[in-house]
């Protein structure tokens, strides 16, 4: 396991504090989960784009269509 050090504002640094207590877990616990959303958002922005790039123009046009057909 590594160990990472941050430099954060005072005020920042706070309140981290207060989430995590209202959490009741640890500084480290928060980070920890904190990290797991922000790596998850990456993963998905990536699949995303991935997938985009692979897609088909057309089709990806012809599904908004309908989609704002059902909006109607």
């Amino acid at each position: 396991m590594a160990t990472l050090t941050i430099r954060i504002p005072d005020d920042k640094h706070n309140r981290l504090k207060q989430l995590a207590a209202a959490r009741n877990i640890s500084m480290n616990k928060l980070m920890e989960e904190l990290s797991t959303v922000a790596l998850t958002e990456f993963d998905a922005h990536n699949r995303f784009h991935l997938l985009a790039e692979r897609g088909d123009k057309a089709v990806g046009l012809k599904l908004l269509d309908k989609l704002d057909q059902l909006n109607d």
